[in-house]
């Protein structure tokens, strides 16, 4: 027998180094959906397994001939671990992934235990930080709340004003917010605005065929709706910030990729290794049911190429041909790939188009029909692409540069619109 193709190599692996969380979000895919299994799993990440994981991203980054691979630092909440435990983490990491390629890591946090000792310690391993925040306080206190109920708020916000500071700025990688439509979405806007972030990533509660999303008041495209005056608002103000779903939006409009697993054709090159050293899908496949992202397969017995050849990841890496009839034929389907997999249960199976396949189709419509004045290229294949070292690069880079000058200009123009309206 020949042999068959070669598995797709992949680049991203999310780390779940922590399991339990010091809020008690009522929107989480971890705790409040179908898929229950952090309850057996360990609340931390060992030595043991973290090796295991680690040598497994280097043979695969190795056999791969893999200029970069990223690992992001999730939970739970990834700062539980406290910086003793996190410095031997990512001391570890770097010992046996770095000498094969390069490493970027990631973390995404609530925020709340952020310290500047954390940040010291994230600093000197370069470690980006993205944060949860769904607006201002109203907003916010909707979902992310402790176990008593209190607020989350002030404490994000500290942890916010720590990023910002010169010291700590290039860690920063973004804000990720979570749309309720009951939620005022141009208040939402400026308040994450107000904080100065690097980019903003507004996320879809996770919702199947089977547990649909909420719609309140305004019925059938309620999110289109939200997102769209939040894209309105966007673009008249110049595009103070690059948010991902617009960009990601613009890019495959012209034929470039999404830069996200949440639209367009792109193919999956991610995998998740849970705390006890199971290989693991996407985390928002925990909406669908009990078990659906597991794949039977450890960092002790199977190496990252048994995971990407996997039927599991088969189907998501399909593109269009893995889609319903109904999404191929979509005039927007290139645009819109069918939206989150996760998105498309139902009935005990996902050749279903995304429950939010109406928002979707409509707001790809608006932004197709209301493109900004002057759009920047598709997204670069590299999302994690730096401005900020190409600028510092001793011979130059005129498209870094141009895009700098094109972000300051738009900075401009929001603050003298602000003036005038004010």
């Amino acid at each position: 027998m020949s042999p068959g193709p070669a598995p797709r190599a992949l680049t991203e692996f999310v780390l779940k180094v922590h399991s339990r969380c010091d809020l008690a979000c009522d929107h989480c895919y971890v705790y409040e959906h179908a898929d229950q299994s952090w309850r057996r799993r360990p609340a931390r990440m060992t030595p043991e397994v973290l090796g295991a994981a680690a040598d497994r991203i280097a043979e695969h980054a190795a056999a791969h001939d893999l200029p970069r691979v990223s690992v992001i630092l999730h939970g739970g909440e990834p700062l539980l671990l406290g910086p003793e435990r996190m410095r031997r983490l990512l001391a570890d990491l770097r010992a046996a992934v770095a000498p094969v390629t390069e490493l970027r890591l990631g973390m995404q946090t609530n925020g709340v235990l952020l310290s500047e000792r954390f940040c010291d310690l994230l600093a000197e391993y370069d470690v980006a930080v993205g944060v949860s925040l769904d607006g201002d306080r109203a907003a916010n206190d909707r979902h992310r709340r402790f176990r008593n109920g209190t607020s989350s708020h002030d404490r994000v916000l500290r942890a916010l004003a720590l990023l910002r500071r010169p010291a700590y700025r290039r860690l920063w990688s973004g804000l990720l917010c979570t749309v309720d439509v009951r939620n005022d979405p141009l208040a939402v806007y400026e308040a994450l605005l107000a904080e100065g972030p690097p980019r903003i990533d507004f996320l879809l509660p996770h919702a199947t065929w089977d547990s649909p999303p909420p719609r309140p008041g305004a019925g059938g495209a309620a999110y289109a709706g939200w997102l769209r005056a939040v894209y309105d608002r966007w673009r008249a103000d110049g595009r103070p910030v690059p948010v991902r779903l617009f960009d990601s939006l613009r890019s495959t409009a012209g034929g470039g990729p999404s830069g996200t697993e949440w639209l367009g054709l792109d193919p999956v090159d991610l995998a998740v290794i849970e705390t006890d050293g199971e290989w693991e899908q996407a985390d928002s496949l925990k909406t669908t049911y009990d078990g659906a992202p597991a794949t039977g397969m450890t960092v002790f017995t199977h190496s990252a190429d048994d995971v990407a050849a996997s039927p599991e990841l088969a189907r998501r890496r399909a593109g269009r041909a893995g889609l319903s009839d109904e999404c191929r034929r979509c005039p927007v389907v290139d645009q819109c790939g069918g939206g989150l997999f996760a998105h498309r249960y139902g009935d005990g199976h996902f050749d279903h188009p995304s429950v939010y396949c109406v928002d979707l189709k409509e707001l790809i419509v608006h932004v197709n029909e209301n493109p900004v004045a002057s759009a920047p290229a598709p997204l670069a294949a590299d999302p994690t692409d730096d401005l900020i070292d190409r600028l510092a690069a001793s011979t130059g880079d005129r498209s870094a540069v141009r895009r700098l000058v094109e972000a300051q200009t738009a900075i401009v123009r929001a603050l003298l619109g602000a003036v005038a309206g004010g």
